[in-house]
């Protein structure tokens, strides 16, 4: 049996691939862009809520908002080392990202308004998150799908933690109440869009399909995530912003209106409300981290230098 045989038989076993094992070129360059576009959402995610931890109304939520947003460089720095494991270098990887040859997920390029915004994040765009990633722990490539079980369960307890927020705001004041169905408003559709383009569009799902990378379509991906938003949105007491939206018995689904493709195509181009911001922070942070890099690696040469001797 030869090296691609073997490869074959494994993704047909539902068997992992892993580091040292053999794997078609394709299947490593699509695996580098999926983990390296995940590990960029996860840093990059960090701006949006970030902005809100000084302004935090009390110190229990502004606790709870630092501990999210370092969850979330902890993922970016799994995801990373998952990467390696392919042969990626981390160091390009970042380049990639702030010169623009990278993409991170389009829903960080919007902005946050106000503090529902950070409860509203937490709800739709980390339950939309655990859609698409909880079959991910079934990845076929061995290093991403570990890191995936425990970046899903954080994930798990930030969108439950987002739930409280906003049902304690919607139990508030009527200007809070109001702050909730307006962030719920801004951030619905873009929630939809992150689970990538229709089937129809989408240049790479059929293959990641083939290789057991992914195990959903963007399309199911999505329906399912609207379907459980649905009743969750009723308990909440805020009306999602899709007047098409409607239960489908003979589907077993809900209906729900067309999604705006051509402002997806805009934000992934880089001509979201705020991508510019985005790169451009993370672009100062990578050189304004410089120092520690150098003093790390000479702090490693040093003692590589003492063990020697």
């Amino acid at each position: 049996m030869n090296l691609e045989d073997h490869f074959d038989e494994t993704i047909a076993r539902d068997q992992r691939i892993e580091p040292r094992d053999w794997m078609p070129d394709g299947y490593r360059r699509t695996m580098v862009r999926q983990v390296a576009q995940h590990a960029h959402s996860e840093i990059i995610g960090m701006q949006p809520e970030g902005d809100w931890i000084t302004r935090a109304p009390s110190l229990r939520r502004k606790a709870i908002l630092l501990a999210k947003v370092q969850d979330e460089a902890g993922h970016g720095l799994y995801l990373y080392s998952a990467a390696e494991t392919l042969g990626a270098d981390r160091d390009d990887l970042t380049e990639r990202l702030i010169e623009g040859r990278q993409k991170y997920s389009s829903i960080f390029n919007y902005p946050t308004l106000t503090f529902a915004d950070v409860g509203v994040i937490g709800w739709l765009v980390d339950g939309a998150a655990i859609c698409n990633q909880v079959p991910l722990c079934r990845s076929s490539y061995g290093p991403y799908a570990r890191a995936m079980i425990r970046i899903c369960k954080e994930e798990s307890f930030h969108q439950r933690q987002g739930y409280e927020l906003l049902m304690t705001m919607m139990s508030g004041t009527q200007a809070q109440r109001n702050m909730v169905q307006d962030a719920t408003n801004r951030w619905w559709w873009p929630s939809l869009m992150m689970f990538g383009p229709p089937d129809a569009q989408s240049t790479n799902t059929a293959q990641s399909m083939a290789w057991k990378i992914k195990r959903h379509t963007n399309d199911e991906l999505r329906q399912r995530f609207v379907d459980m938003s649905v009743p969750q949105a009723e308990k909440l007491g805020v009306t999602l912003p899709d007047p098409d939206l409607k239960w489908n018995a003979e589907r077993g689904h809900h209906d729900f209106g067309q999604i705006d493709w051509e402002h997806f195509k805009e934000v992934v181009s880089g001509n979201g409300p705020c991508n510019e911001i985005r790169l451009t922070r993370r672009r100062q942070a990578h050189e304004d981290g410089q120092w520690v890099r150098d003093a790390a690696a000479a702090y490693a040469a040093k003692q590589q230098r003492e063990a020697v001797a």
